[in-house]
């Protein structure tokens, strides 16, 4: 018994030892299993915590810089028309670049990356390749297969990163008024530029123009029907609210297309609109004549000897087409007298001349909200000779926007136009610089001019027209030349209660079968203003004077007198 005892009490002890060791192989066990999930659960956090760091945060200093620039290009604010079409707008893109520290072979990643861009010049890159710095950029602004196909060559070092790139739906569409951005989407012309600040602004919102993207198409494809047909070097266009001053279509041409603008040159750049300045001749004849009746110089039943050509030194001042015979003052402006417009100005001055021209903004910078402005050219010292040359538009050097206002503030009543380029929410300011009966006498004298004087192919039979042709030589270094012309046609309509302004200025036109080989204001820009007007007149919200209304629609200026 004694024996049995204790064997059985030595199996209960080992017994009891295989338990308490099975027991801590357990603990043991689970120890090291929550170890194993913490240090799991701590190094998913460190890579979470990275991740969003340099996908959301880009804190680190490699990306700083192209943070910084991504934030300013991304709440770049759109650009739209009046009707909110939009004309600029910001898209997400990648691009490329190398820590060149990380490049293994060079001579592989060069080849390879010369043969997707071929732009690239392969010593150039060597050189930067090798370099050893951490953040070369190589190309800007991928497209998605450009980053794909690189991605395909699995290169290490070479990576992306995100930005915005600034582009232009409407193409080549009113592109000297939206302007520029450069790679980093900076502004550098035309509204991008000049309205940069607040384009990149903190709340920013829409930048809406007083543009009407309809009416711009119609004159950029009459004007380039015409630059086309008349073999000019240039063109430009205007249509501007006669009374808010708001700029409805603006072409300068040729022109470029801003997602690409080095692809035809630098040259298309220039805006002929506000930038360019001309002599531009007989539509200065408006001005002179509104100044002759607002100073009571003279009146409608006024006239002028215009049989014989005036000479002053060596100038001589003649008429294209001379009636050779005394002028009445609606006839001197009916023909486009040089003569009696030169004797016209001769009465109230070079004094007063400068000053209505100063009021009517024909002295100063054009005041409009792009960078891209031409200072007037005129005489330092303003004598005879030049009052009676500025009085038909030579000597006097102004842009094509400057005098599309100015004939604005004529025939609107009488009051100074600042053109705009901004949409405007409120009307502006009124501040008369000519009475209302000599701008009510001027609207009749215009309507004479294409009733029955130089400007008749401007006429619209649903929109009477009002206006004045305008034809100059170009200066040059050896004088002006005769074969090369600034030919125009200013008009405004419906002819009665003008609501628009329409200029059309064509570059050197040449003469065809069809004008009988004339260039001139009449026979080139006054037929395109005509199609202009004819169809833009509908998309304006304006009603065509149907033939029992025409009647009343001429203005007599006989109704003056």
């Amino acid at each position: 018994m004694t024996a049995l005892h204790s064997n059985l009490q030595a199996e209960s002890h080992h017994v009891i030892r295989l338990e308490g060791t099975g027991q801590t192989a357990v603990e043991t066990g689970r120890n090291r299993l929550s170890i194993t999930v913490l240090v799991f659960a701590f190094v998913f956090a460190v890579l979470c915590g990275r991740l969003i760091e340099l996908g959301v945060l880009r804190t680190s200093p490699a990306h700083a810089y192209v943070a910084s620039a991504a934030h300013k290009s991304i709440n770049r604010a759109n650009i739209t028309d009046r009707r909110g079409n939009v004309m600029a707008t910001d898209l997400t893109t990648q691009s490329l670049f190398a820590d060149a520290r990380k490049v293994i072979n060079v001579k592989y990643t060069v080849r390879q990356l010369t043969a997707l861009f071929p732009e690239l010049d392969p010593d150039d890159l060597t050189e930067r390749l090798t370099s050893g710095k951490a953040d070369i950029w190589l190309r800007r602004h991928l497209t998605p297969t450009q980053q794909y196909a690189i991605n395909e060559l699995g290169i290490p070092g070479l990576g992306f990163k995100r930005e915005s790139r600034r582009v232009y739906p409407q193409g080549r569409t009113a592109p000297h008024i939206v302007g520029l951005v450069d790679l980093d989407n900076n502004g550098t012309a035309g509204i991008e530029k000049q309205f940069d600040d607040r384009l990149t602004g903190k709340g920013n919102r829409d930048l809406i123009l007083s543009i009407d993207l309809r009416v711009q198409h119609v004159l950029e494809q009459e004007l380039f029907d015409a630059m086309t047909t008349f073999k000019a070097i240039g063109a430009t266009g205007v249509v501007l609210d006669a009374n808010t001053g708001e700029v409805i279509a603006m072409s300068s041409l040729p022109d470029y297309d801003p997602n690409a603008p080095l692809a035809h040159g630098m040259e298309r750049w220039f805006n002929r609109a506000t930038l360019g300045l001309y002599e531009m001749g007989s539509t200065f004849k408006i001005f002179n004549t509104a100044i002759a009746l607002d100073t009571g110089t003279v009146t409608l039943r006024s006239g002028y000897d215009a049989r014989k050509p005036i000479k002053i030194g060596r100038f001589t001042i003649r008429d294209f087409h001379g009636k050779r015979r005394w002028l009445s003052v609606p006839e001197i402006f009916q023909y486009s007298s040089n003569i009696g417009s030169a004797k016209m100005a001769l009465e109230f001055g070079a004094k007063t001349q400068k000053a209505y021209l100063k009021a009517l903004g024909l002295i100063d910078p054009l005041n409009v909200e792009l960078p891209e402005v031409g200072k007037p050219k005129f005489p330092a010292r303003w004598g005879n000779v030049h009052t009676m040359t500025i009085s038909y538009g030579h000597g006097i050097a102004v842009s094509p926007l400057q005098l599309t206002a100015a004939v604005a503030s004529v025939v609107n009543g009488g009051f100074k136009i600042e053109p705009t380029l901004i949409r405007q929410a409120t009307p502006p300011a009124r501040v008369r610089v000519l009475s209302e009966t000599t701008s009510a006498q001027m609207r009749a004298l215009m309507r004479l001019v294409v009733e029955k004087g130089t400007g008749r192919k401007a006429d619209v039979a649903a929109y009477p027209v009002i206006g004045k042709t305008g034809t100059a030589d170009k200066p040059g270094r050896g004088g002006y030349s005769e074969r090369r012309l600034i030919s125009s046609f200013v008009g405004a309509f419906p002819a009665k209660q003008p609501k628009y302004v329409v200029l059309v200025m064509l570059d050197e036109p040449k003469g065809n079968k069809q004008t009988y080989g004339y260039a001139t204001g009449g026979w080139v820009a006054a037929p395109t203003l005509s199609r202009i007007v004819e169809r833009i007149g509908p998309l304006l919200g304006l009603m065509p004077d149907l033939p029992q209304k025409r009647p009343g629609a001429d203005i007599s200026v006989a109704s003056f007198n």
